[in-house]
Parts: structure tokens; C-alpha cells; sequence
């Protein structure tokens, strides 16, 4: 009867619903053990706050996941022009009155429950959905320049612009998973090559002339930490945060110290979060932490595809490819950062990091792809679906690209 009730509740891809488990098992664990330091620091000491902190977090998303899951998913295709405008408001809204934490403006606090959202998260699942309904709405006339540039690249541009001057790194991040989105949906390359200059050029002048206009800017953050990535210059304090990371996981090895032994954590600045992957590996080992959270996220990604090439329409399947694309390059990200393989950026690791916002949309992501699967499965069953999930007589026929 339980095996039936779980079947019944939990529909749509199960191979992606193990993989949800499997993360939020890492979370609860790494985030539990990698919050002491942060613990005595801001808690007084109370280790068991992130514990049931995340807990509730965790729980939060699974309903989240339940419930987007079933929701049909042509309302992103009606509401996600919506969603993309209030996530411009919202980045708007940071910019001029949000919270400074770390010498960044990112958060915006909501007044009177005083719960913090970082509006850049919300805006990079509002812009996947606007591009993905943008490429199924557009897909016979991509050859067009001006249309591409105005209906896709214009909103990208905005997007991205309101993140830059506090948050270079997701600012980049976007704008690439951006690219590779219209990549997919078969956007000219020579478009995306010129799309791409025009962007380096653009950040370029925007960091000149936050230089000439204030002295009160992150340009040299920046600066300093491409140079120290790079040439391997700077002071220790320059490197720390790198440092550390590269410890934990040189002393996790294959097998790791166990849980619970991490001593780095005490280390890292942001050991729950942005180098939650370098205290996992170092509990962990490879062989417990590292291997199997890399093979989860490129499951997640095969499991992506597949579900994509059996979708009917134009929509859902990009919609799916935009999302899974989105978790995992910047888990992909998080991860290079952590083994000093590429630059500091700030990116936590999607469904195991702490961090409300994150959690909270990447299990919305989640539930929109198992939304989709769970029709893609009802169809290939012939099981009746309702009204508003049946495809519409107009809605553009999806073609998977020749491999």
C-alpha cells in the first residue's frame, strides 16, 4: 500500500526524485557539520540552529516540489513575460534599498518578518522561462538579427545589467547559461559570437566607468581576484578562502576524516555555502562525497535530455533544457571554485548549500522539469490527461536536434 501511495504523490521522473533525496541527504549532513564555526560565531555557540534551520528549509522545498510538480506547465509559458518583469522590479528594488552583507548589495529584506531573498536567484529561473518560452514562440525566425536581439538579448542585457554592479560573478554566470540556452534552441552561432563581444566589450567600459564615477565600487574585488587566480600572486589574505578549501580537500583524501570531523570548517568564511563541496571531501573523501555528487548532477543532466527529446512542443522540452542546464553548470561552477579551479564567484551548490533563496527556486526549477516528465510519462502510457494539459492544436511542434 505505501509503495502505491509513493507511486500515487510522487509522479514523473523517479530516477530525478532520488536524486532530490540524495541531495537533500548531503544538505542536512555537510550543512549541519560545516555551520559549527558560523554557529559560535553568530549563535552563541547553538550548533542544532542550521540543523533545523535547513530541516525546515529542506521540508519547505519538497512541498515545493510536490505541489509546482503538479501544476500544468503551460502557465510559465502564459506567465513567465510576468515573472520576468517583477524579477527586474525586485533587482531594482535591491539595488536602491537592499541589505549590504560581505560589501555586496544582494539581499532584500521583506519588512516586517525580516526574511532576507537574494533577488538575483529569482531572476535567473524568471529569465530561463522567458528564454525558453521566447525560443518554442520564436523558433522559425531565430535567422532574424534584429528580432533575436531585441526579444531575447534585450531582456538577457537588462537582467544581467542590474546584477553587475554588486554581483559580477552571477552577473557572467546568467548571461553564459543565457548563451548556451539559445545555443540549444538553435540560435545562430555567429549571433551568440557576437552577442558574447558584445558583452566582454560592455563589462569592460561598465568597470572603467565605476572607476572614474566612485571610488566606492568592486571593480578591484574583481581585479584582484582574476589576477590571484591566475598569476597565484597576492597575500595569504588574498588567497584565504582558497587555501582553506584546497586543505580540507588535500586532508579528506579517498575516504575522508568521517562526518563530523571537518577541521576547516572552523576555517572557511563560507563553509556551509560557497565551500560547502571542499567540506564534504574533506568528511567525505572522494570516493563518499566528491564522485558521487558529480555523477548526481550529470545524471540530473542526462535524465534532462531525455525528458526533453520526448516532449511534443517546442516549450517544454526548452524549458526543461534551460533549467537543467542552469543547475547544473552552477553546480559544475561551485565546484571548480572549491577545488581552486576556477575563480571565487560566490555560487553555492544547488539543493545542498545553505541558503533559503537558492534552495527554495532550484526546487521550483525541479518541480517545473518533474511537472513535465510526469505528462511526458502519462502520455507515453496513454493515460487521460486533463484538458489543460493536452497539446493545443497550435502550439509549435518540438524537433530534437540530430545527433
Amino acid at each position: 500500500m505505501q509503495q502505491g501511495w509513493l507511486t500515487k504523490t510522487f509522479k514523473g521522473d523517479r530516477i530525478i526524485w532520488g536524486l532530490v533525496v540524495l541531495f537533500m541527504f548531503y544538505s542536512l549532513l555537510a550543512v549541519y557539520s560545516s555551520s559549527v564555526g558560523v554557529a559560535f560565531i553568530k549563535h552563541e555557540g547553538n550548533t542544532s540552529y542550521f540543523l533545523w534551520t535547513q530541516f525546515l528549509i529542506l521540508a519547505t522545498s519538497l512541498v515545493i516540489i510536490v505541489v509546482v510538480h503538479y501544476l500544468p506547465y503551460r502557465i510559465y509559458f502564459s506567465l513567465a513575460g510576468l515573472f520576468l518583469i517583477i524579477s527586474a522590479g525586485l533587482l531594482i528594488l535591491t539595488f536602491a534599498f537592499g541589505s549590504r552583507v560581505n560589501e555586496a548589495t544582494r539581499w532584500l529584506v521583506i519588512p516586517g518578518i525580516g526574511f532576507s531573498i537574494q533577488t538575483s536567484d529569482v531572476a535567473k529561473v524568471a529569465l530561463v522561462l522567458y528564454l525558453a518560452r521566447a525560443l518554442a514562440k520564436y523558433q522559425d525566425e531565430l535567422n532574424n538579427f534584429m528580432l533575436v536581439t531585441k526579444n531575447f538579448i534585450l531582456p538577457v542585457g537588462v537582467i544581467c545589467g542590474l546584477i553587475l554592479p554588486e554581483n559580477l560573478s552571477t552577473a557572467l554566470m546568467i548571461f553564459g547559461i543565457s548563451m548556451i540556452i539559445m545555443f540549444i534552441g538553435r540560435v545562430p552561432f555567429r549571433f551568440l559570437l557576437t552577442y558574447i563581444g558584445v558583452g566582454v566589450v560592455g563589462v569592460i567600459l561598465f568597470a572603467l566607468l565605476l572607476t572614474m564615477v566612485t571610488k566606492s565600487n568592486r571593480v578591484q574585488v574583481w581585479k584582484n581576484r582574476i589576477e590571484h587566480f591566475f598569476t597565484g600572486s597576492g597575500t595569504e589574505d588574498d588567497n584565504y578562502q582558497s587555501n582553506q578549501a584546497k586543505i580540507a580537500i588535500s586532508t579528506g583524501g579517498l575516504f575522508g576524516k568521517a562526518p563530523g570531523k571537518s577541521t576547516q570548517r572552523n576555517m572557511l568564511p563560507q563553509s556551509n555555502s560557497d565551500f560547502i563541496f571542499a567540506i564534504i571531501i574533506e568528511e567525505y573523501g572522494l570516493l563518499f562525497g566528491a564522485i558521487p555528487l558529480i555523477l548526481a548532477y550529470m545524471i540530473l543532466l542526462f535524465r534532462g535530455i531525455t525528458i526533453a527529446r520526448k516532449c511534443e512542443t517546442a516549450f517544454p522540452a526548452y524549458m526543461v533544457m534551460g533549467l537543467i542546464v542552469m543547475i547544473v553548470i552552477q553546480a559544475m561552477l561551485n565546484m571548480l571554485v572549491a577545488v581552486g579551479l576556477f575563480p571565487v564567484t560566490g555560487q553555492t551548490l544547488p539543493m545542498v548549500s545553505w541558503g533559503r533563496t537558492s534552495v527554495l527556486m532550484m526546487s521550483f526549477s525541479i518541480g517545473a522539469i518533474l511537472s513535465v516528465s510526469r505528462v511526458v510519462n502519462a502520455r507515453i502510457k496513454n493515460e487521460e490527461l486533463p484538458a489543460e494539459e493536452v497539446t493545443d492544436e497550435g502550439e509549435k511542434i518540438y524537433e530534437p536536434a540530430k545527433t
